[in-house]
């Protein structure tokens, strides 16, 4: 099988290598830097540099990019997809990528699914792409509501070949709405959270909670405000949602209230323990 990766950054990248070292298949990638695609033809990421004539004989294609970047890419091309091929975009947010995708898909005859792939790290290109960031990772799908079964079994044996521990379909606003809670609110509470003058004074004073407290705030603004805006309602949601609880702390913290407090902190443990049972 000839695959395509559009775009060879830290995930795109990291599937290209990941792809090499579980399948057979060969792997056409491209990227708009050109030092980024003669790195990966040196470590073998790529066989070959990505053209429209290998395009064309791309049983699947995997679009690695900004959201709309990876809407632009696959408008641009889609007329040289071939009939059948599996489409299947890795974009943080899914709702503005299938309202701008199933569209040309439909109309092309070709599959598209979807894709998050629930892994990363805080930096980003192709010089920190892994052949194991993806192992024991969940990879989420969001299929067009009239795909076939045997499409979907195509797409979840492809992620489980390549490590993956689960593959989660759903719809995309479900997506969305978990996503701006799991991944989207802890960085913005990262970067604020960093943004304090006492962030300077810290050294000596930390441990681990500090680490991990920050270290999502290294990341790409570019990429991270585009995905915070194309789901702003259900992320306004989770921060509006967030002021209002760490309200109550404060306002136990302000009237000295032991026992006030004492519950909300029981109630913080509790629920912790309840989801490792889960």
């Amino acid at each position: 099988m000839d695959i395509a990766v559009i775009g060879l950054g830290l995930i795109g990248g990291s599937l290209a290598r990941t792809i090499k070292l579980h399948t057979d298949a060969r792997v056409f990638g491209c990227d708009t830097d050109p030092e980024t695609v003669s790195r990966a033809l040196a470590m073998d990421a790529v066989d070959m540099e990505l053209n429209d004539e290998k395009l064309r004989g791309c049983a699947m294609v995997l679009v690695a990019l900004y959201p709309q970047a990876a809407a632009d890419w696959i408008a641009a091309h889609a007329r040289l997809i071939a009939p059948d091929a599996l489409v299947i975009d890795c974009c943080g947010v899914k709702e503005t990528m299938m309202e701008a995708v199933m569209p040309i898909a439909r109309e092309r005859k070709w599959h598209y699914i979807g894709g998050h792939p629930m892994a990363g790290r805080e930096y980003s290109g192709f010089r920190y792409a892994r052949d194991d960031l993806f192992d024991n990772a969940s990879m989420v799908l969001t299929p067009m509501p009239e795909e076939e079964l045997p499409i979907l079994q195509k797409a979840r044996d492809f992620f489980m070949d390549l490590g993956f521990r689960r593959v989660q379909f759903t719809t995309p606003p479900i997506h969305d709405e978990i996503v701006a809670y799991t991944t989207q609110l802890p960085r913005i509470l990262a970067s604020a959270y960093v943004r304090t003058p006492m962030a300077a004074r810290h050294k000596g004073f930390s441990a681990r909670t500090f680490a991990d407290m920050t270290r999502d705030a290294r990341m790409n603004e570019e990429l991270w405000t585009e995905l915070f805006l194309d789901n702003r309602d259900a992320l306004l949601r989770e921060l509006d949602d967030l002021t209002e609880r760490l309200a109550a702390y404060r306002d136990a913290l302000g009237r000295s209230d032991a026992e006030a407090l004492r519950a909300l902190l029981r109630d913080g443990r509790e629920r912790r323990e309840s989801l490792e049972e889960a």
